[in-house]
């Protein structure tokens, strides 16, 4: 019988070809290979090729505070009491020795200077909170300059936005959660936005503080929507903005080699995870060293929340502070009838509020309405060459540091012994015309830019070399730039405006153009016409110089 017929017939196995485990790791790794398939689904993706370019580190960061926040958070909630319920006071800070306050309070003063390590935890979950959402604020700014948010990163685009929006929200409801003066302060504030809303604003403040303010809910619900539910919801739409970031793959600049169907750069394994592994324990260290020496949020100098009382310069984080701004802007208009009142003064704002961060969120799809451009885009763009859309994003940002003045126009009346009626009324003024100035003189630097990037095509670079020339001429010598270069400088695409349909069909029949398709075409005029981009230089215009014709 053969050694085939024998093994048939349940005589000797054959051996396996494949070597012994050398380890008990290596062992784990094969048992878990044979049920998940682990070794293919590395394969595949350890070695996926990243670009290196600084810009891309912004969304590290975000990933890396964010971990910071969970372990630093997982940490307090061992020892906070989210309670609204009263105790008096005995711990180690005497200022505060025998004063009533709620248990949230007590608590937190507890972990600040009972609980060993418990001060710096709190300190390293602050500021990696504010780092966060800062992080997440530029990491977006980079990708709405570059254009990485076009196809068909869209849908990855509003997963950012999410995240930045709930990331706000939740430092909101992190720093209340102490119920301290300050932080109280913030709350009734809440509990004012929620009082302007026509007429549901009454049941929903009874039913978030559990009765008249404060009420007895009020801490606990937030504590449970701070550790629970937007973290989860985060968790979630990081893992998904993970997971679109490896399947559409990175964007990248423009340069020799790159394409729009290809990424150069470093592998994933060994190269990017070792930088990575490295940058966390960076981002980890600074984080650190600033909560050490950089005092955020001392509960303790502003004492429990009484609602008699507001903490003097009292101020939101930086995130939110333009929230504040939108109320402490608008007039106090109020509106009486059928015995209601309507407060437009803190209702209107609560409208706009949301509209300025939508206006950046919705821009993806709207700038692809306008354009018709339906193609995948896997280069990112230089700010220069779409002067329309970086102009909208520093009029945006522009519009969104006017509005953190006028949160804070108490603090600059007081610091700089300025009026505050004329602090107030110069912001509602900038409100309207800095976004728009900030438009216009970005747009006129950008159109500059591209002109600059024209003439270092067509004539080199200046290199501050003079030279005369026999008849007494002063020239500067140019040095041509390389291939390289000027393939960066003309690699972008310069579209041309959508065209309206012609007013009458090949039968001589009239079409109807509707006014969506004329306010299209205006628009993508405003984009792509004469005064929204410089033409790049043409090989002629090129050949024509560089042949002897002026060229120095």
């Amino acid at each position: 019988m053969s050694a085939a017929s024998s093994a048939a017939s349940g005589g000797e196995k054959p051996s396996s070809s494949r070597a012994k485990p050398a380890n008990k790791a290596e062992a784990a790794a094969d048992w878990a290979d044979g049920r998940l398939g682990i070794y293919g689904l590395a394969k595949s993706n350890l070695r996926k090729i990243f670009p290196d370019h600084w810009s891309f580190m912004l969304g590290e960061i975000c990933l890396y505070t964010f971990i910071i926040i969970i372990l630093t958070g997982v940490y307090l909630t061992l020892f906070f009491k989210p309670s609204m319920g009263e105790v008096v006071y005995h711990g180690t800070y005497q200022p505060l020795n025998g004063i009533r306050m709620s248990e949230a309070y007590a608590s937190t003063l507890d972990i600040s200077f009972d609980v060993r390590g418990g001060l710096l935890i709190r300190q390293i979950h602050h500021w990696a909170a504010i780092l966060f959402v800062a992080a997440m604020l530029v990491h977006m700014m980079r990708v709405f300059f570059t254009g990485a948010f076009r196809k068909p990163r869209e849908i990855n685009w509003v997963f950012g936005a999410l995240l930045l929006i709930l990331g706000m929200f939740d430092g909101f409801m992190g720093y209340s959660l102490p119920d301290d003066l300050l932080s109280g302060t913030g709350i009734r504030f809440m509990e004012g936005a929620v009082l302007a809303v026509p007429l549901v604003g009454t049941y929903i403040q009874m039913f978030l503080f559990g009765g008249e303010f404060p009420g007895d809910d009020i801490i606990p619900r937030l504590f449970t929507v701070h550790v629970l539910l937007i973290p989860g919801i985060m968790l979630g739409l990081l893992v998904a903005h993970l997971v679109l970031v490896f399947y559409h793959k990175h964007t990248q600049f423009a340069g020799p080699g790159r394409t729009e169907k290809n990424v150069v750069g470093m592998p994933l394994m060994p190269v990017y995870i070792a930088k990575a592994g490295g940058f966390f324990f960076l981002v980890f260290g600074v984080t650190a060293i600033i909560s050490a020496i950089a005092t955020v949020n001392p509960i303790w100098s502003y004492g429990p929340y009484r609602p008699d009382q507001v903490s003097t310069d009292a101020q939101p984080d930086w995130y939110m502070g333009f929230s504040e701004g939108l109320i402490r802007l608008m007039p106090g208009w109020e509106i009486r009838a059928w015995g209601h009142t309507l407060n437009l003064g803190v209702f209107i704002p609560l409208m706009i509020f949301p509209l300025v961060l939508v206006a950046i969120w919705a821009y993806p799809f709207i700038e692809a309405w306008v354009t018709g451009d339906k193609r995948e885009h896997h280069i990112a763009d230089r700010p220069r060459n779409a002067p329309v859309r970086t102009g909208f994003g520093a009029a945006w940002i522009s519009l969104y540091l006017v509005l953190l003045v006028a949160g804070g126009n108490d603090l600059f009346a007081t610091h700089f012994h300025l009026s505050i009626n004329a602090i107030t009324w110069t912001m509602r003024i900038g409100f309207f015309v800095i976004p728009v100035l900030t438009f216009i003189i970005t747009k006129r630097i950008c159109l500059g830019l591209q002109r600059r990037d024209r003439d270092k095509v067509l004539h080199g670079r200046e290199s501050g070399i003079i030279k005369r020339l026999p008849h007494g001429e002063f020239i500067e010598v140019h040095e041509p730039l390389s291939p390289a270069q000027r393939y960066k400088l003309t690699a972008h695409d310069q579209h041309r405006p959508a065209e309206l349909p012609a007013e009458v069909d090949e039968n001589g029949v009239a079409a109807k153009i509707t006014r969506t398709q004329k306010l299209r075409a205006k628009l993508s005029r405003g984009y792509y016409g004469d005064d929204g981009q410089i033409p790049k230089p043409t090989a002629e215009e090129y050949q024509e110089i560089t042949s002897g014709h002026g060229h120095h």
